[in-house]
């Protein structure tokens, strides 16, 4: 990564940092996942921490991932979201999702993984190199509709670019969430429909998920795109808890 990338990078973070705290949010980054779970099983109740961030399912560094935490002024916990670097084993995507994939469902879910399947899509044979996986982000329902979902990502965004320089990020998203504009809102730039496809195990119904995507030099150009005109501040009498 350039001199010039890093600078911009920096800049864009603390402008992302200071956004948030003006609209009520004061945003902490942490390595250790034991530490991730206590937060989500003791504040985020209703929904438990997502596998691919769950420390007793991976062998997790202090280089190998982070999470993101966001408070209101309060001290109550409004957002999550973590990033964690992915080992292909000099594979493409494609090839180590067909074995992995079930290592990625939609967290709180019963699943039949038999007869759940992977379907990959074009730039999954084309994704190399390395890789980090964003996901478990959950914002509070007074702060949706405010345009903070897109500081709060492009913040993960830019500091997985600082902190490794990957060649891709990639992410899943539940179809009806891609529907509704969030891969667009977080800054993501390609998006695959029919990727996943999760069979739940309490009914018939199928999950189909979205994988988004940007490489290298995506995320490179999202840095350069103005923040202060993707959010609005929350109201003056706006009551914050924790869903």
């Amino acid at each position: 990564m350039s001199v010039h990338s890093t600078f911009e990078g920096i800049q864009f973070l603390a402008q992302a940092s200071d956004i948030s705290r003006e609209c009520g949010i004061s945003l902490r980054i942490g390595t250790c996942f034991k530490e991730y779970a206590d937060i989500i099983s003791t504040e985020r109740t209703h929904q438990p921490v997502g596998r691919p961030f769950d420390h007793e399912f991976n062998d997790f560094g202090p280089t190998s991932g982070f999470w993101v935490v966001g408070r209101n002024e309060n001290g109550v916990l409004v957002h999550t979201q973590a990033m964690r670097l992915i080992d292909l084993c000099d594979q493409p995507l494609s090839g180590y999702l067909s074995e992995k994939y079930i290592d990625f469902p939609p967290a709180g879910l019963d699943l039949d993984y038999e007869k759940s399947r992977y379907n990959p899509g074009p730039s999954a044979h084309r994704i190399r190199g390395t890789v980090c996986y964003h996901g478990d982000f959950w914002l509070c329902s007074d702060y949706r509709g405010t345009g903070m979902a897109n500081i709060l990502a492009r913040f993960a965004l830019a500091s997985g670019h600082l902190k490794w320089a990957p060649d891709y990020i990639i992410g899943f998203m539940i179809r009806q969430v891609a529907f509704k504009g969030l891969a667009e809102r977080e800054g993501y730039m390609h998006s695959e429909p029919g990727t996943l496809f999760w069979h739940r195990a309490d009914t018939d119904q199928t999950l189909e998920a979205f994988m988004v995507w940007m490489a290298r030099e995506d995320t490179s150009y999202l840095l350069t795109i103005p923040l202060p005109d993707l959010v609005r501040s929350p109201t003056p009498n706006m009551s914050i808890a924790a869903e």
